[in-house]
């Protein structure tokens, strides 16, 4: 049985999103296809942590409330060069390419840095079967948004306006 610790599922995400830029980086893959694996992936883990994994770690006091928040906005600016990415037409395109870079390295940002502090605190702070069941509701949350299509232009251009408000 795979595990349900929040702090690997989240790990194996941020692995994954690696895998793709891999892919997505690759000019003889299908780039598309891993663009469109991405967006979901990225915009589901990120609303399934910003819905259950979040607000859990606001509560406890050895994990810093502003690096929560942090997340949260680098969430945001992933989201925006998600789009810029998403909105340009050809995949083979040197706009393509440098779009793809600022996508790169807003997420590999936020990845390195949610990893040496929430995942770090969460780890240490967290008791084993209150992680296992925040891991539950992450899936399930994640698996609800990749389910409605989350990662569609339509939709990341609405999250993007949404967070502008």
């Amino acid at each position: 049985m795979s595990s349900t610790d929040v702090v690997e599922l989240i790990l194996q995400d941020h692995r994954r999103m690696e895998d793709l830029f891999r892919t997505m980086r690759n000019a003889e893959a299908d780039r598309a296809a891993a663009l469109e694996e991405f967006a979901g992936l990225l915009i589901a883990h990120a609303s399934a942590e910003e819905d259950k994994v979040y607000p859990a770690l606001r509560r406890y006091k050895n994990v810093e409330g502003e690096d929560v928040d942090h997340s949260v906005h680098e969430h945001h600016e992933a989201n925006e060069a998600l789009l810029a990415l998403l909105e340009v037409e050809d995949t083979a395109s040197s706009e393509w390419e440098e779009k793809l870079e600022e996508l790169v390295t807003a997420v590999n940002h936020h990845a390195d840095e949610e990893e040496r502090t929430l995942l770090n605190d969460a780890r240490e702070n967290v008791a084993d079967d209150r992680r296992a069941e925040l891991g539950r509701s992450f899936l399930n949350a994640r698996a609800q948004y990749l389910e409605s299509g989350c990662g569609s232009v339509e939709n990341v251009r609405a999250l993007v306006a949404a967070a502008d408000d």
